[in-house]
């Protein structure tokens, strides 16, 4: 069998479609011959996933409004329901195709699309991992940090992966900026206080006795390499404070999450654009479009010319902002010839103004944020989504607990990242992941040098959210988070993993009609 699916890691999966925006929400997608072949694909590659960890799902999905002949509704607004039809039906082929195929329900999958949440993709996300890759040069996973050689004149390149093999990167690509620099130091610190081979060779090499240095050649080898890992995010860690101060991000954050809290508005972001004429055009494009996604009704007609104006975006950044409506779903009666109008569906707009979340205070600063699906994977998972905005495309063929328990070790948790189920092997399935196993500890014993990954024994039903239009690192994040609160492995798909600055390139490929300020009128 061809898996047909890349793992991000081990509670993340892509189906490796870039274009999934462009091909199935642009203007002209319902004219376009490849719009039901790249849906057939894609669910293709999604049914993949389930016949690899042999789990037959309930599917779930983003019903389509206006099907009553009331709106007009587009190919967009039916994306989620044709590609919850496909995967249904490949995978009830599974059931007769595929040896051992469970014939009942066993985990559920959550099909929607990126109108579900157009800030997430925009925001600036203030955690260790979302940091990296929207501030750092990333090529993918990759970092190429600039070491410094044993001579100390020159400097080499040498690349670094951030992925789960490193458990440094483990501890803390979750965790705030602040958060991660704090630990990162204390970590510094500890390692030179307790390793010995940092401690002898902070002594004089005349008072090294034979044991000593016996006691330096053993730990040697352990200190180069946790010495090395350290030191790499030390590095990251110091250049992104470095960004943070120099962009001055901390205020433009503070403006973002006000805005998505409802605690901010026009009279703010036109103070923050007149005060920063010199901010960065890519950042003001960001505000502008959570401003928009937030508060639609005041980028219509005059009022977007005036904001359009103060902000100063380009022709191209302006078609982005324009084109947010194609993927969250224009009201077409409130559209008249000439307008700029971002006025979106009732529905959809109210969902865009985020509430704290009760019993959770932020720490840490600029910490309130979360995307969208935190909220729909706990109504999912008590079986409280709305009906009338998320429909089943098959009912279980009998009761569904959501609270069953069954044996699944984190080498079962991690077989999304291996490719694999437990009994077929794949040809993308990967050497088992060293990060859980024993490290050396500071001082070169065996023990973590980080973390001790404690396996979960037993979880619930695997929850599934497939994203259409691409999904982020924040999201992810919530699906690690959600997997220990709810006691259920929540895996996360989409159509790619997306930075900011490839989401709004994305976007401003969706329509090629130029908008520019003379559009901006009555």
């Amino acid at each position: 069998m061809n898996l047909e699916y890349f793992s991000v890691d081990n509670q993340g999966f892509i189906t490796d479609h870039e274009k999934a925006l462009e091909e199935l929400f642009s203007d002209d997608a319902g004219n376009s011959r490849r719009f039901d072949a790249y849906l057939n694909e894609m669910a293709t590659r999604i049914a993949t996933v389930f016949a690899s960890l042999k789990e037959c799902p309930i599917v779930h999905y983003r019903a389509a409004k206006g099907l009553d002949g009331t709106t007009v509704t587009t190919f967009g607004d039916l994306v989620t329901t044709k590609l919850a039809a496909e995967v249904w039906n490949i995978v009830t082929t599974y059931k007769s195709s595929i040896p051992d195929f469970p014939q009942k329900e066993t985990c559920e999958l959550l099909i929607i699309d990126r109108s579900v949440d157009q800030v997430a993709p925009i925001i600036h996300e203030w955690t260790y991992d979302t940091m990296c890759h929207d501030l750092l040069n990333l090529d993918g996973n990759r970092y190429v940090p600039e070491v410094p050689s044993k001579s100390g004149d020159t400097s080499k390149k040498k690349e670094v992966l951030l992925e789960d093999q490193d458990p440094v990167w483990l501890e803390l690509r979750h965790t705030h900026i602040a958060e991660a620099s704090e630990r990162l130091h204390e970590r510094m610190t500890n390692f030179v206080s307790y390793n010995k081979a940092a401690q002898l060779q902070q002594r004089d090499g005349s008072q090294l006795s034979t044991r000593d240095l016996q006691k330096m050649v053993q730990a040697l080898p352990q200190y180069n390499e946790q010495m090395e890992k350290l030191s790499v995010h030390v590095e990251i860690a110091g250049k992104l404070n470095k960004i943070i101060r120099d962009m001055g991000l901390r205020e433009l954050g503070q403006l973002e999450q006000d805005l998505v809290f409802g605690d901010a508005g026009t009279k703010e972001v036109i103070n923050f654009l007149r005060k920063n004429k010199e901010e960065r055009s890519q950042n003001i494009l960001r505000l502008m479009m959570i401003y928009a996604a937030v508060y639609p009704e005041n980028f219509e007609g005059d009022k977007a010319l005036k904001l359009m104006q103060l902000a100063r975006l380009s022709d191209t950044d302006m078609k982005a902002v324009k084109n947010m409506t194609l993927i969250g779903g224009c009201d077409s009666r409130s559209v008249s010839k000439g307008t700029f109008s971002l006025m979106f569906d009732s529905e959809k707009r109210k969902s865009m103004v985020r509430k704290d979340r009760t019993g959770e205070e932020a720490i840490w600063d600029l910490f309130r944020f979360y995307p969208m699906i935190e909220e729909l994977i706990e109504k999912l998972n008590k079986g409280e989504l709305p009906k009338d905005e998320y429909h089943c495309m098959n009912n279980p063929t009998e009761p569904f607990s959501t609270t069953s328990q069954r044996t699944n070790g984190r080498a079962q948790v991690a077989s999304i990242r291996e490719g694999q189920s437990t009994t077929p092997h794949s040809m993308r399935s990967r050497r088992t992941a060293t990060w859980a196993r024993s490290r050396f500890s500071d001082d070169g014993s065996s023990n973590d040098l980080v973390l001790n990954t404690v396996p979960v024994k037993k979880m619930g039903q695997r929850i599934f959210v497939f994203i259409i239009g691409g999904a982020t690192r924040s999201e992810l994040r919530i699906c690690h988070k959600l997997t220990a609160k709810l006691r259920r492995e929540v895996i996360l798909g989409a159509t790619s993993f997306d930075d900011p600055a490839q989401y709004i390139e994305k976007l401003k490929l969706l329509s090629d009609k130029k908008v520019s300020i003379s559009d901006l009128k009555i």
